[in-house]
């Protein structure tokens, strides 16, 4: 039984544009229509709109890049992120980042539909993450910033209709909006929700809320089967998980039984791929195609292969006393289990990416990949055409004798090791000269373009190694926390779900008696994990309430450069000042500041000759003044004279 899911909506109406919108999501298992949002779509979509407008006006020509995404870029100023916040007005504020991962969505579209202007709105849309970035980072109010900025799920409108509501955090982790995934506050939040401080309400899936015992240090309380919900808990028990298939494979690879018998070892291990192959399928019916990834194809030859072997050893064990046929496929069944032995220990990084270096690994290795595909478009289409060569040429005599010698030369050439004997004889001259011909496009041209695509990727992603890696850890948590389970049986533990739960009980039993009995066997299957995790939320509990007496945030840190902090007071002993003085300006570059130091030397200039022009004209008009009293007065003596 599961929860309201995201990406399923009842009409199906456009739901392919949608399912494309989302297809890096893990999708939901439960197709319900969801609930409305709490915010009406069209004025969702209104401030969207604001927003677009907003910045095509503040970039209204194509621009560097740096120039918008730097530390106190004059294009993004604060007066523009006071107007963008003002968008939604007082009552949809909360909306204002959700709705800028919109635009970005938006101006990457337009970017696509108008190659003209791509560079223009590419721009437009780093824009518009960046604004999305700083709003995020300048909530103080960290409640809000998550509850309702970041958590809370809006709809736009699309084709008259409402999009299946999503919140920032999802459509950021969806777009790959690194720049907003790096944001502090983004990052708060996943780690809240990765250590299960922010979990979904049981009555509204769609909506997020505190841990209620977050501060409670009984130890019983948090001996809850629920919290298996957690991701970082359904993470450890995958790692652990994994790490005992590998084992099982290893004492299963490592005690080849002759007689074609089954031992426990080999029992438990197609059981757990019985567990895996039923999880898959399961993920893929509810899913669809676009659950299918790397990943996914990965693991699935890996149980192909499981499978193949254990229908072969079935085969072997059917065939009685006949020793001969029972030991054919009774060998065959552990080549194909030794086939798989590189996959098993490959398999164990999909669940090692929660680690720095094995993410970012992963990471490069996910787009050397995706980079290569333009080198194998490539390449089979000239082996198609040089392979249509070589058996012309061999069909000249009306028979094809030499097919399966050119395939393994040209597989070999690929290889890095080209074979050159025996072509002096295939169609001499011409069987030799489409072989240099052939050696030379794949082995100079080809490969060179590979190792540069592989070369560009790696720069690329070594560049932005820490935002790829959060990004990745987002995507992992998102996994975890968008539409879990009610009742989280990790594979092998779904077959006990399926076979022991939902078959017998669940079409009869009432629903809260069902549940009592999932959280009891849930309790006894995951309880050595429940002790641990019991006593490791205890102590988080104890630490909560010591930080809120405190004054700060919950998940705060006493580190060592802070324990002397409060006993010192720089601006009592005079070195705040000191340091005000002499710290340089890194607000603005060197030559501005320049600039507006002779702005300012120019203004006092201008200011004293005004000075001195005003004393200048007081001199003269005194003057005057002076030599029109003494006119005036030489005139009164003379008239008194006559």
């Amino acid at each position: 039984m599961v929860r309201w899911g995201k990406l399923f909506d009842s009409d199906g109406h456009d739901r392919r544009h949608r399912l494309q919108d989302e297809m890096r999501s893990l999708l939901p298992t439960r197709r319900e229509r969801p609930p409305p949002p709490p915010v009406p779509p069209k004025e969702v979509t209104k401030v969207a709109l604001r927003l677009k407008h907003q910045i095509e006006q503040v970039i209204p020509c194509e621009l560097e890049q740096e120039l918008v995404i730097k530390p106190h870029s004059h294009i993004i100023t604060p007066s523009v992120v006071a107007t963008a916040k003002e968008a939604g007005g007082e009552q949809y504020a909360a909306c204002v980042v959700y709705c800028l991962l919109v635009v970005k969505k938006w101006f990457k579209r337009q970017a696509l539909a108008e190659l003209w202007d791509a560079d223009l709105h590419e721009v437009r849309a780093v824009a518009a993450e960046k604004l999305a970035k700083i709003i995020i980072e300048d909530e103080e109010d960290q409640n809000y910033l998550m509850e309702h900025i970041l958590l809370k799920r809006y709809s736009v409108f699309v084709n008259g209709e409402p999009t299946v509501p999503a919140n920032a955090i999802e459509r950021a982790v969806d777009l790959h909006a690194l720049t907003v995934i790096g944001s502090s506050g983004y990052q708060k939040c996943i780690h809240h929700l990765w250590k299960g401080w922010l979990v979904q309400d049981d009555e509204d899936p769609s909506r997020f809320v505190h841990f209620e015992n977050k501060t409670n240090t009984s130890y019983w309380a948090h001996f809850d089967p629920d919290r298996m919900r957690v991701p970082r808990y359904q993470n450890a028990v995958q790692i652990a998980v994994s790490v005992i298939f590998l084992a099982l494979y290893t004492g299963a690879i490592n005690t080849i039984n002759p007689s074609g018998d089954l031992d426990v070892v080999e029992i438990l291990l197609y059981i757990f791929t019985l567990g895996f192959i039923c999880d898959e399928t399961s993920k893929l019916w509810k899913v669809g195609r676009y659950y299918i990834g790397f990943w996914n194809v990965f693991n699935t030859t890996l149980y192909a292969l499981l499978a193949t072997s254990f229908v072969l050893r079935m085969i072997a064990y059917g065939q009685g006393d006949d020793k001969e046929k029972r030991g054919h496929f009774n060998e065959l069944s552990y080549d194909f289990l030794a086939f798989g032995a590189p996959m098993f220990w490959m398999r164990l990084l999909l669940y090692l990416d929660t680690f720095r270096f094995f993410g970012a690994m992963l990471v490069v290795l996910k787009v050397m990949m995706r980079e290569s595909l333009i080198f194998f478009a490539l390449l089979l289409v000239v082996i198609i055409g040089f392979l249509q060569a070589f058996i012309g040429l061999d069909l000249t005599d009306n028979s094809l004798q030499d097919s399966g010698f050119v395939i393994q030369a040209m597989l070999n050439a690929i290889m890095q090791s080209p074979e050159f004997d025996g072509f002096e004889r295939f169609a001499h001259p011409f069987g030799l000269i489409l072989y240099y011909i052939f050696t030379f496009v794949v082995m100079v041209i080809l490969l060179n373009i590979l190792i540069a695509l592989y070369n560009s990727a790696y720069e690329d992603i070594t560049e932005n190694a820490i935002d790829e890696y959060m990004a990745l850890f987002s995507q992992k948590t998102m996994q975890f926390v968008r539409a879990p389970d009610e009742n989280v049986f990790i594979a092998p533990f779904n077959l006990i779900e399926m076979f022991c739960l939902i078959l017998p009980f669940e079409w009869w039993l009432p629903q809260d008696t069902y549940n009592r009995l999932n959280d009891y066997v849930m309790g006894f299957i995951y309880s050595p994990l429940l002790i641990v995790t019991s006593w490791m939320e205890t102590r988080q509990a104890h630490s909560v309430r010591v930080n809120r007496k405190r004054g700060e945030d919950d998940d705060d840190v006493v580190q060592e450069w802070e324990q002397v902090m409060g006993e010192c007071d720089f601006e009592a002993d005079g070195w705040d000042k000191k340091v005000q003085q002499t710290k340089p300006n890194v607000e603005l570059d060197t030559a501005v500041l320049e600039v507006r130091k002779l702005q300012e030397e120019v203004s006092e200039l201008k200011e004293i000759l005004l000075e001195l022009r005003d004393k200048a004209n007081w001199g003269s008009d005194t003057l005057k003044e002076s030599k029109i009293e003494d006119k005036g007065e030489s005139s009164d003596s003379v008239a008194r004279e006559e």
